[in-house]
């Protein structure tokens, strides 16, 4: 489904990727891993539209999407949920989760979309007429990843969602991304939460320094000693892998 050749981004006079290449399948989870700074949000900022790349190629069904706007990539079918969740906060629930089908002119589809968010997310559905900025961390991230569901993506941009969280919650997010899977959903998942993502993952990439330098299914990367030494060793050690 999406396959990047060669990616390199700069901006600020820094290098952020350089040359990665990675893949996802259908109905793949497939995580994107590293520590801070080290290229992963840039990955997916370009992939989605939101930065321009300095070389390479970003082909989505077997057509290119380096050079498309946000929102057509959005309409063909790539939905990417920030870091930070990023809702909007003087707006209800319902209505953020409305704003994830303003590419979307039938409102039926539209409804009937919202009412599969709710049943992901019973307590969205409790809080619809909430002002978002009142929700806790953890409601924010679940109505994150609604709004993005609203437009009926085929393919999930997922970045941090467990970033902050409490354990109970990042349980509870996982199990929503599972689920996705379980549903036909295919999504990139951008984690620093390495023990929990690879478990879910069918595949998996660990970044570097901006490099693509280790690769493999979720089970075989889980069991690198070089990537348990780096999880259990802190961000320090990731650079430990550019060496190898």
């Amino acid at each position: 489904m999406l396959k990047v050749t060669d990616l390199s981004v700069s901006y600020n006079k820094i290098n952020a990727v350089r040359n990665a290449s990675f893949e996802v399948n259908s109905g793949e989870i497939v995580s994107l891993i590293g520590s801070n700074g080290a290229g992963k949000t840039t990955t997916l900022k370009t992939i989605s539209g939101l930065l321009k790349a300095k070389s390479g190629s970003i082909q989505y069904n077997g057509e290119e999407l380096l050079g498309r706007s946000p929102s057509r990539i959005v309409r063909d079918g790539i939905v990417h949920v920030p870091e930070g969740r990023q809702v909007f906060d003087k707006l209800t629930v319902r209505e953020n989760l409305d704003m994830g089908g303003y590419t979307v002119r039938d409102r039926r589809q539209i409804e009937d979309a919202m009412e599969y968010v709710f049943t992901l997310f019973p307590r969205l559905k409790e809080r619809q007429s909430q002002l978002a900025g009142s929700l806790s961390g953890g409601e924010q991230q679940m109505l994150a990843i609604g709004r993005a569901l609203i437009s009926g993506p085929q393919l999930l941009l997922l970045d941090e969602p467990s970033l902050g969280l409490a354990p109970l919650v990042v349980e509870k997010v996982f199990d929503v991304i599972r689920n996705l899977k379980k549903e036909g959903k295919t999504i990139l998942l951008v984690e620093q939460n390495a023990a929990d993502s690879l478990a879910i993952s069918d595949r998996a990439y660990i970044m570097a320094s901006g490099e693509i330098v280790l690769s493999g299914t979720g089970s075989e990367v889980a069991s690198d000693n070089d990537v348990r030494n780096i999880y259990l060793g802190g961000e320090e050690s990731w650079s430990s892998l550019l060496e190898n």
